[in-house]
């Protein structure tokens, strides 16, 4: 925190000193890495003029897409024709939101797994809920062998929850046992070789309602033990948490950058959503969603200094998203050839 107060938890605020989490402590190394701010990326139709020259900012083998993106397109179609769309748009690794396909028929576990290799893709991990009141619901809370025998079934590496730790509210003490969850989630996985995680929106960035000089999200990452717990951030929302949440309840200024969460300590952001927004100050989130490419977010900045630091370049999935694309095939054929266009020094 920026400042301490009656409200301040000294052995959270130590916590996080101790782990690197803090924004302020990732500050050194952020600034070490990115240097005079990169110039704002070229829009798509200039980009692709400059193919071939200079290293590509995006990792080889590592563009992913959420398939929650292309949801119509799945529940009608069926994965294998997605999955050969993809295929065709140059894509390598998919992250699941589901193992149904809806009006397509019936499939299994095996039958999808095979499908995904069959079309040169690796499933990178999978969405599933955290908690529900019903105590049969398919979750981490309610069902924890099962999401997990799915998981290895589907030869999965990363299993998650796009569920943010809300379940016993927003307080301190509310996200410390819900973290607590995570971490016995966490140790789960890891006995079957995978890794779990959590993907944000913009309230995780909000702050805790006792505690009103606590930002939420760091109440996450230092309860949670970085052995067991990893985040996937969705780009898109952190930005948007930090227009929301810039400012404390007492309307003193409590700005953060969303890179230097991930550059404090890259190792526990394996995963990336990679979705687009304009500036749009009068939208509660301060932007609008759009198409990878076609918003003001610097993803050649974003990507390259991920890619400085230490095994950075190899050790990070980049999953294209957008909750309620126009036309879902449009925009995935758009997200790879913007992503696969951004090239340092270009």
């Amino acid at each position: 925190m920026s400042r301490t107060s009656k409200n301040s938890d000294p052995e959270l605020t130590d916590r996080l000193s101790r782990r690197g989490m803090l924004g302020v402590t990732a500050g050194a190394t952020a600034a070490a890495l990115l240097g005079a701010a990169a110039p704002a990326s070229a829009a798509p139709a200039e980009a692709a003029q400059t193919k071939g020259r200079g290293r590509p900012v995006l990792p080889p083998g590592r563009l992913g897409i959420q398939l929650y993106s292309l949801r119509d397109k799945v529940s009608t179609l069926g994965f294998a024709k997605v999955f050969a769309e993809l295929e065709r748009y140059g894509y390598d690794e998919v992250e699941y939101a589901g193992y149904t396909q809806g009006s397509a028929g019936a499939i299994t576990l095996a039958q999808l797994r095979q499908l995904t290799r069959d079309h040169g893709l690796r499933a990178i991990g999978s969405h599933v809920g955290y908690y529900s009141g019903d105590p049969n619901a398919y979750t981490f809370a309610q069902n924890l062998d099962k999401v997990l025998d799915d998981a290895q079934a589907l030869g999965l590496k990363h299993i998650g929850t796009a569920s943010g730790p809300f379940r016993y509210g927003s307080t301190v003490d509310g996200w410390k046992r819900a973290a607590e969850e995570f971490n016995t989630y966490g140790a789960a996985a890891r006995k079957r070789g995978m890794k779990f995680y959590q993907h944000n929106h913009a309230e995780e960035f909000s702050f805790a309602t006792d505690k009103p000089d606590v930002r939420l999200y760091d109440v996450l990452l230092a309860e949670t033990d970085p052995d067991l717990v990893f985040l996937e951030m969705d780009i898109y929302w952190a930005y948007a948490g930090q227009f929301r949440f810039s400012k404390r309840a007492d309307g003193t200024p409590a700005s953060f950058d969303p890179l230097r969460y991930v550059l404090g300590q890259p190792h526990r952001y394996p995963l990336f959503h990679v979705k687009d927004g304009e500036k749009d100050a009068s939208a509660r989130d301060g932007y609008r969603m759009v198409d990878v490419g076609d918003g003001d977010i610097d993803y050649k900045r974003f990507i390259s200094a991920v890619n400085k630091t230490h095994g950075g370049y190899r050790d990070h999935h980049w999953q294209a998203e957008h909750d309620n694309p126009v036309e879902s095939f449009a925009f995935a054929r758009k997200s790879s050839e913007h992503l696969h266009s951004l090239r340092e020094g270009c």
